[in-house]
């Protein structure tokens, strides 16, 4: 038997390293990598069924072409002439237009290895084009960060284990982030607190010593509130307020004129005497723990709540030298010249650079193109038509495009209305490398069996469409396609990366993850000072919008939050069958209070519905939710976005999806006869 060393690219938190056991070419086994200090050889329910989704038989085999779109009329067709029609199809649109303008591209993070930023390279190759920016996530909470710490990066989040105190604002992760349970198991086993605040009684909030159920959106305003109470308790840091922030005297003048905290009780739903108790439990330690969720920033006060709860944990003393922290994501990234995403390809004579579409408006952004308009779209890493808000735009997008290639692993929804599939590899039948957005682990993934039929890595993609273009149209693409993954790896550790990871080459991966040296990321940097909270000046809400606003309110009365479940990530593994049991239907949680004022009982069929169409759901009715909040979690043969439709439009630049601010309504379901 042999033995492979893996880290799993899912977007996920924790990039867990794992190991894969081979006999005669097959995966018999996955276990977790005892070397990989933040999953510690331990796996999720996801990783262990690994062995059913590499081998699942709802896997795509073989690149096929269907026609016409969304037929179902699927066919085989060889790699020889997918690439054919792709080459030709791009060759066209470029001597139909004198650019590649018209051909674009739509990837995120299906699959997070640095090797996967071979599409990105890809496009780039062949000059200006047109691609997403941005980020659906987490981008909005990651400005917010920026603003006030200078970056984006926060201690090992095994040190959580260390703190007295944990706070977790809109994370679940219990059910998001399993490994980090047992850093927060270990330090209450030593006394600490756990409190966690968010509108819905989760699976982590069942095992907090607080739980504060607050209003959803309102998170900023509980974190001034106890701001104003910490100030007026003379409790602040007042070390680190007067020499190490930018605007403490116009932050306090704010909190003191337009704080109220009565109004802050009535708006988030949260009693003064818990407000209280929290200020109390948070201002006896430095050694607190904030965790802000992104969940917190799905809203349209997403930036403005995490640089409140940031600025809480800051005033607090909780990010003086050896004390707490404020985690939220840890780009580790930043240490690599991720050299495919930026790939510089050959100079266009006219067009400088290439067209960019907020990723979060990414259909009606492509659609409202022109000369050129957008004809040509590669789809890779995700599945839009399940996964996006605004799927009516996108099904719209779709019939106006001329070719359209998604390479995927699984027929999603995205694929049934391409032109052409492509098959793409699992991470045990490619080279990879791996870093986290939480922990600071760097992982090697290693190449442990042969490709699944005629499956292939985006690299591999890559390198055989950009040789083919070159043969019909000479240097097209300056795509450095003799390269070897093993060769772009090695490119990506620099002289730094080495010094900042302890490694002398790729051969110590081999033996096992490395982590980042801890003394080199300090979350506050010494020569900086932090940016406490300060309100964004926006635009007034005119009448007619917020008459809008209430009809809407009257006709759609539920807000809709839609979070992840624990053996999905979005619609990834929903054809592995030890975490699905077939025909599994989408399940709508509500309040007693809904459930009485539609008549639904439990188990009732039902429709949640609101202007932009409606899903049939099986009920169930919880107690512990509040009165005016349903919740539907992603993914399914029914996406619950079809039913989010929240333009992001920021005047600031790019900012997440509001996910969190639809609305609907709920009622019983009823057949045709009803």
């Amino acid at each position: 038997m042999e033995i492979y060393r893996h880290a799993c690219p899912r977007n996920c938190f924790s990039t867990c390293g794992m190991l894969s056991y081979i006999e005669d070419g097959r995966l018999i086994k996955v276990s977790g990598d005892a070397k990989h200090g933040y999953s510690q050889g331990r796996l999720c329910a996801k990783g262990y069924a690994y062995t059913q989704y590499v081998y699942n038989p709802y896997r795509l085999k073989h690149p096929i072409k269907q026609n016409p779109r969304g037929s179902g009329n699927w066919k085989r067709i060889s790699w020889d002439e997918a690439y054919n029609t792709i080459a030709d199809k791009i060759l066209e649109l470029n001597a139909r237009y004198g650019s590649n303008l018209a051909v674009g591209y739509n990837k995120f993070s299906g699959n997070i290895g640095l090797l996967h930023y071979a599409v990105e390279g890809m496009f780039n190759s062949i000059g200006p084009h047109t691609k997403p920016v941005g980020n659906p996530c987490l981008i909005t909470g990651e400005q917010a960060m920026k603003k006030c710490f200078g970056r984006t990066i926060s201690l090992r989040p095994e040190k959580m284990a260390e703190m007295n105190v944990i706070v977790i604002w809109g994370a679940n992760p219990a059910v998001t982030n399993v490994h980090q349970m047992k850093f927060i198991f270990q330090a209450r086993e030593k006394g600490a607190k756990l409190v966690v605040i968010d509108p819905i009684f989760t699976q982590t909030a069942a095992k907090a010593d607080i739980f504060i159920q607050i209003n959803p959106g309102t998170d900023g305003m509980l974190a001034l509130g106890m701001a104003k109470l910490l100030i007026g308790l003379e409790k602040y840091d007042q070390e680190f307020t007067h020499d190490k922030t930018t605007n403490w005297e116009e932050f306090c003048q704010y909190v003191h004129e337009e704080v109220d905290v009565e109004a802050v009780c009535h708006k988030t739903g949260v009693s003064i005497d818990v407000i209280n108790e929290l200020v109390h439990l948070c201002a006896d330690t430095k050694l607190c723990a904030t965790w802000i969720g992104y969940g917190v920033q799905r809203n349209k006060n997403g930036g403005q709540n995490i640089r409140a709860i940031s600025t809480f944990a800051a005033i607090a003393g909780h990010l003086q030298e050896g004390c707490g922290c404020v985690y939220y994501s840890h780009n580790g990234i930043d240490d690599f010249p991720i050299n495919l995403l930026n790939l510089q390809g050959p100079e266009h004579k006219t067009i400088k650079q290439s067209r960019e579409i907020d990723i979060n408006n990414f259909p009606e952004g492509a659609r409202n193109l022109a000369d050129p308009p957008l004809k040509f779209l590669w789809i890779a890493s995700r599945n839009p038509l399940s996964q996006d808000q605004d799927l009516h735009e996108w099904e719209l997008l779709m019939k106006e495009l001329e070719l359209i290639v998604t390479v995927d692993l699984f027929m999603t929804k995205t694929a049934q209305l391409s032109d052409i599939v492509l098959p793409a590899a699992t991470h045990f039948e490619e080279v990879d490398l791996n870093v986290s957005y939480w922990h600071h682990w760097l992982s090697i993934n290693e190449k442990s069996i042969p490709s699944y039929f005629e499956a292939k890595s985006d690299l591999q993609i890559a390198r055989e469409l950009m040789q083919r273009l070159n043969e019909k149209s000479p240097g097209f693409s300056n795509f450095p396609y003799d390269r070897h993954p093993i060769d772009w790896i090695k490119l990506e550790l620099t002289p730094t990366v080495k010094e900042s990871y302890s490694i002398e080459g790729i051969e110590d991966l081999f033996e096992g993850p490395c982590c980042r040296n801890e003394e080199e990321y300090p979350q506050f940097s010494r020569s900086k000072k932090f940016r406490l909270f300060s309100p964004e000046i926006t635009e007034s809400c005119p009448v007619s919008e917020r008459e809008q606003n209430q009809r809407a309110e009257e006709k759609y009365p539920y807000q809709l939050l839609t979070p992840q479940s624990l053996l999905k990530i979005h619609s990834q593994y929903e054809a592995v069958p030890w975490l699905n049991h077939g025909g599994e239907q989408v399940v709508v949680e509500v309040s007693e209070y809904a459930a009485e004022k539609s008549d639904i009982s439990e188990g009732d069929k039902v429709e949640v519905y609101n202007q932009y169409g409606e899903i049939t759901a099986i009920a169930k009715i919880s107690r512990f939710l509040p009165r005016k909040i349903v919740v539907v979690n992603q993914a399914g043969d029914t996406p619950i976005n079809r039913l989010i439709n929240q333009t992001v439009q920021s005047s600031k630049g790019l900012s997440s999806a509001n996910f969190y601010d639809s609305s609907v309504n709920i009622r019983k379901w009823c057949d045709e006869n009803g």
